[in-house]
């Protein structure tokens, strides 16, 4: 005795076509570089923070050396701020900002925080300075 045959139904299930995935990532693509001139700004403030936040950092260990020893010094590994490895450097770095102390003597001390991106692509970089004092300011705005 012989076995029928099983039939197969083929379904056609909805989806998308790949054509049609393509247009809507091209659309995507376009909108987002309509958008982003608008949002390098914002970029550019929240990462200077990162430069704000360490120049406070440094003032902090500056005032504090300056109490044991009466004077401000420009040795960084002396007051013990060591600096993150640059995005720069390495895959592994993760600071956007180079800072040093350009000066310190017995009555006060600059620190400056120098972006080593250029991050909205203008030719410029982003340049903040401290002093004894607490007064931070942006030198070189980007």
């Amino acid at each position: 005795m012989k076995l029928p045959k099983p039939q197969l139904k083929i379904r056609r299930v909805k989806a998308f076509t790949l054509t049609e995935v393509l247009v809507v990532l091209v659309i995507i693509g376009i909108l987002i570089f309509l958008a982003l001139p608008t949002f390098m700004p914002l970029i550019t403030k929240t990462k200077s923070t990162e430069a704000k936040t360490q120049l406070a950092y440094l003032q902090t260990l500056e005032e504090s050396y300056f109490f044991e020893h009466s004077r401000y010094t420009q040795d960084m590994t002396e007051i013990g701020f060591i600096q993150r490895k640059l995005v720069t450097d390495d895959k592994t770095g993760t600071a956007n900002y180079r800072i040093e102390i350009i000066k310190a003597d017995n009555t006060g001390f600059v620190a400056r925080a120098t972006s080593v991106t250029d991050f909205n692509g203008d030719g410029k970089f982003n340049v903040w300075e401290i002093n004894q004092d607490k007064a931070i300011k942006e030198v070189t705005p980007d």
